[in-house]
């Protein structure tokens, strides 16, 4: 008898700490910040500083699907086994 198994859906966040290197009045080096907000400084560098999990929920393979229909807009006339070999993680692929 085969395992029962069950798709989950896991949301993470992904966490950059990004620097920027901004040239600014000497009398006014706050301005910098007013630049890195409006998008107009260069990126310095950046490191990645981890992954946190936000959420998880179980789902269905048909809830699963159609959220990656809602998520995955452009693939949405792909077929079901089109989707989950692209999307999806199944359990025999984990390490």
């Amino acid at each position: 008898m085969a395992n029962k198994t069950t798709w989950v859906l896991v949301e993470c966040i992904h966490q950059f700490v990004t620097t920027y290197c901004v040239e600014c009045p000497a009398d006014f080096p706050e301005y910098a910040l007013d630049t890195v907000v409006s998008g107009g400084a260069k990126e310095f560098s950046q490191r990645f500083i981890g992954e946190n999990i936000l959420s998880y929920q179980e789902n269905s393979l048909d809830q699963a699907i159609a959220q990656c229909d809602i998520d995955n807009e452009y693939y949405k006339q792909a077929t079901i086994e089109q989707k989950v070999q692209a999307f999806f993680t199944k359990e025999i692929e984990i390490e």
